[in-house]
């Protein structure tokens, strides 16, 4: 499946920032109440579900990785766990462009710095510019630099790089690789100023499409790689030869051999393709390229692969195949630091049948194919695929050969071998990483077998959210891949929303007194673009369109599923009764209208479009114009009705320069009142009642007293309690957001490009979706800082279960004695008061045998001293000190 994402949020923001409105007319009620509770925040576990274009090994810690994505951030490995933790929910809603990263960089002299260049847009999508984020404790914070021009993340020509790179000898020292016509950045301090390396010859030319009018393929790709050679220097001294990829087909690489300070076209290249990436390997000399006729990542139908000598100077063609039996580009490429000679590369614009991944073990003289045909349309694996963990990843596919499912991938721009440890493989596809650890059973004639490698990477962009009364707790509206239902959070769902399988799903809604009937539309290329479930979203089955209809828009369920009215792109908004077997066009409402349900009676619904509320009371056969005022003059809005509640309406959106809150209405859209003191809000949701309250509990992503964050109302809005931290905003959330009716206090947030996050009250709800902690028994400890820097610290626990009897849940406690406060934990539920830490299961590791451990791992910050813990209970008994 071809990944065509475009940040959500900008269209969005782009309607908010060109709307006005006049002021409201209704009365205010008097301003509301903040206050602050603490939550726990979780993914809804998805696995992936996105592009990842780069990954970066440490070269001096075993271990230490870093994986980017386009626009979800960055996130770090986590060897104990086998998971990656994310670095950057820290971006806020005024800066969320700083969520896609075009690079990234492990400072290998000093293991705890960590760069990272931030910025998701070039055009005008993004109006601020990019900026350089950097971490001494492994991303755990940040420092950062914003720069004058900016950043593309999620542009054309994202898989290239990496475009920031640390001098290997002299770590103050970076570079980064700038697009639109900026060229070539370095910082002497460490990255804390920044300027441009003025004698650098070129800025590049290469553009993806010069006739885009928005500007998103029509930039220049600019500085695209840097890599230095580092046995050219020494420690505490500038590195004396760089090499540096351009975005020019006739000049595409240069090299300076005096520590930047001269520059110069590396004589004799290859012309008429772009250098994807360059990869030096300095024990045997030679910079391997990799190079498409494209910038990608989607393009490029001709490549090739080349290796530079440089000692001699002298240039070889080490391309796998002839030019002339290319049909994609090389980008992904990486070679075995333990076994110089060792390269592989990725033919990552390979769509049909499947990508191809190239290896030799000669410095590019041979080459061996993860996949070739027998006899045609037959192929023969050197590998077996297990993807188990997250099974949606075959797409419920059942493909005629040569194609398989799942397949190998697509967009494969990243691609890296351990540098410690010659059998672990890592690459990025269009919807995860997968990896390998036996991949010398390559070179052996043996099949090396490949597995997401991505726990803990959430990456879908998030359009629509729906927690129904019964029936599975979160339906989801994601971008490119879909959808899902989750039946438990903590658990990937075996398959995305299938028949049909949308690339793109844009809006669902299930009947509230019927909640086993369910609606969803969305984007495919061909096909329906609508589809019913009659069994909570277990099961679908495809509609029929309207005449004209090219996209999803909205849609809504009557109350009790009778039937739906929907507002396609591309047509008038529509209704029918059953499951869209037929449609009627709409009265009264223009075309484009937002669509939602009144909760409570089956005839009722509600639209809204530039300012104006409609509301139908025959079933969305007619609908009329409401004369409410003061509402927002875009479109960037979204209101829900009230459940179990006739004609109760909340509305969210607006723009800066006009009219922009939260308006509620009581009488069914014939009037709304403005709540005073909601500067902004932009989704509205509905959960349980908090214990003692009547009415149903309100969230919003909004600003409320001055500050942005996630607010949660359990008196109708008289009061606010934001329940994020600034830690913990994930950029955009202003897609949808709904609580859970079955659990109080429980939230769904939608990000765009972080998934569906999740957030459980200190103060109520459940932090822990597993079984409780059963019994006590004799237990037994072993408790290992593995990873310590300034500030902070990682450590791993494993609990053995030394007794007779299985446990059916555990919680281990223990207490720190110099202050230590946990920052995250995983494989385990954490919490910490004062000095005490209480650790207990999740709901896939509460059972354990006798004799069996189960292992979790947390980072937390120290200072001064870090002494371990003495002791361990489990429950009420002690447990002996490993």
């Amino acid at each position: 499946m071809r990944r065509t994402r475009i940040l959500t949020a900008v269209l969005a923001l782009a309607a908010g920032l060109l709307s006005g409105a006049p002021t409201a007319l209704a009365a205010d009620p008097p301003s509301p109440r903040t206050a602050a509770d603490t939550y726990t925040w979780k993914n809804a576990r998805i696995d992936g579900g996105g592009f990842v274009p780069g990954i970066v090994f440490n070269r001096s810690e075993k271990n230490l990785a870093y994986a980017r994505t386009d626009i979800g951030g960055a996130y770090r490995w986590q060897e104990a766990s086998k998971t990656w933790t994310p670095l950057l929910d820290s971006v806020g809603w005024d800066d969320w462009g700083h969520t896609g990263v075009v690079g990234i960089a492990s400072d290998s002299v000093d293991p705890n710095r960590v760069y990272a260049a931030v910025g998701t847009y070039t055009n005008s999508w993004d109006p601020k510019n990019g900026a350089i984020m950097r971490s001494s404790d492994r991303g755990a914070t940040w420092r950062k630099t914003n720069l004058p021009f900016k950043l593309g993340g999620n542009m054309p020509g994202r898989g290239m790089g990496e475009r920031l790179a640390v001098d290997p000898n002299r770590n103050s020292v970076l570079y980064l690789g700038a697009p639109s016509g900026k060229g070539l950045w370095r910082s002497t301090d460490a990255g804390v100023t920044w300027s441009q390396v003025a004698n650098f010859p070129n800025v590049g030319n290469y553009v993806a499409d010069p006739s885009d009018t928005s500007g998103y393929s029509s930039d220049n790709q600019g500085i695209v790689w840097v890599t230095f050679d580092e046995s050219t220097g020494t420690a505490g001294n500038a590195t004396k030869t760089i090499y540096v990829g351009v975005a020019d087909k006739d000049n595409a690489v240069y090299r300076s051999t005096d520590a930047g300070a001269t520059w110069q076209r590396l004589a004799g290249q290859p012309t008429g393709y772009l250098a994807h990436k360059g990869v030096l390997e300095a024990k045997n000399g030679s910079l391997y390229l990799a190079y498409s006729d494209k910038g990608g990542p989607y393009d490029g139908g001709k490549g090739q692969l080349w290796r530079y000598a440089t000692g001699t100077g002298a240039w070889t063609n080490i391309s796998p195949v002839a030019e002339a039996d290319t049909f994609y580009g090389f980008s992904g490429l990486t070679v075995d630091r333990q076994k110089p000679g060792t390269v592989m590369a990725t033919a990552y614009s390979a769509w049909w049948p499947d990508t191809q991944i190239f290896r030799s073990t000669d410095s590019g003289a041979t080459w061996t194919k993860a996949w070739d045909y027998t006899s045609y349309p037959n192929r023969e694996n050197r590998y077996t695929m297990d993807v188990s963990s997250a099974p949606w990843l075959t797409w419920g596919a059942n493909p005629q050969p040569p194609e398989q499912t799942p397949k190998l991938g697509w967009m494969t721009e990243a691609l890296e071998i351990d540098p410690f440890d010659s059998n672990r493989m890592m690459y990025g596809t269009g919807a995860t990483i997968y990896g390998t650890e036996n991949l010398g059973n390559w070179d052996s004639g043996g099949k090396f077998t490949v597995k997401p490698m991505v726990r803990g990477l959430e990456e879908t962009a998030v359009n629509d959210l729906a927690s129904p009364p019964s029936g599975a707790p979160l339906l989801s509206a994601l971008g490119d891949i879909g959808g899902f239902r989750h039946t438990d959070l903590a658990k990937v769902p075996p398959m995305m929303f299938t028949q049909p399988n949308f690339t793109t799903t844009t809006s669902l809604d299930f009947a509230e007194s019927s909640p086993d009937t369910v609606v969803r539309v969305g984007n495919l290329d061909s096909g329906p673009h609508i589809a019913f479930s009659t069994d909570n979203g277990a099961n679908w089955s495809a509609g029929t369109d309207p005449s004209g209809v090219s996209g999803g828009g909205t849609v809504a369920s009557a109350a009790d599923g009778s039937r739906f009215v929907w507002s396609p792109e591309g047509a008038r908004v529509h209704h029918t009764t059953g499951f869209g077997t037929s449609w009627q066009a709409s009265g009264g409402i223009p075309a484009g209208a937002i669509v939602e349900s009144d909760r409570v009676d089956p005839k009722t619904f509600y639209g809204f479009k530039s300012g104006k509320f409609y509301v139908s009371t025959d079933g969305g056969a007619t609908f009329k114009e409401s004369p409410a005022t003061g509402l927002p003059s875009g479109d960037s809005v979204r209101f829900k009705a009230l459940p179990g509640g006739k004609g109760d309406v909340w509305l969210a959106g607006g723009a800066t320069d006009g009219a922009y809150g939260l308006w509620h209405s009581t009488d069914g859209g014939t009037s709304f009142t403005k709540l005073s003191g909601v500067e902004q809000a932009d989704t509205i949701g509905f959960g349980k009642a908090a214990p003692g309250a009547s009415y149903q509990t309100l969230f919003t992503s909004a600003k409320i007293g001055g500050v942005r964050g996630i607010f949660r109302s359990t008196d109708k809005g008289a009061s606010w309690t934001r329940i994020n931290d600034d830690a913990h905003q994930w950029g955009w959330t202003g897609a949808a957001i709904t609580g859970d009716p079955r659990v109080y206090g429980r939230v769904y947030v939608s990000t765009n490009g972080r998934g569906v996050v999740y957030g459980d009250s200190s103060g109520g709800g459940t932090t822990d979706p597993g079984p409780g902690p059963g019994p006590a028994g004799p237990c037994k400890v072993t408790y290992k800082v593995t990873s310590q820097w300034s500030g902070g610290f990682q450590a791993d626990v494993q609990l053995t279960n030394t007794g007779t009897t299985a446990w059916n849940g555990w919680s281990l406690g223990w207490t720190f004695a110099d202050g230590q406060k946990l920052t995250q934990a995983w494989n385990a539920g954490a919490t910490q008061s004062g000095a005490a830490v209480t650790a207990k299961n999740l709901g896939w590791n509460a059972n354990v045998a006798a004799g069996s451990s189960v292992g979790f791992g947390f980072t937390a910050d120290w200072s001064g001293t870090n002494t371990k813990p003495v002791a361990f209970k489990l429950g009420e008994q002690t447990c002996t000190l490993a």
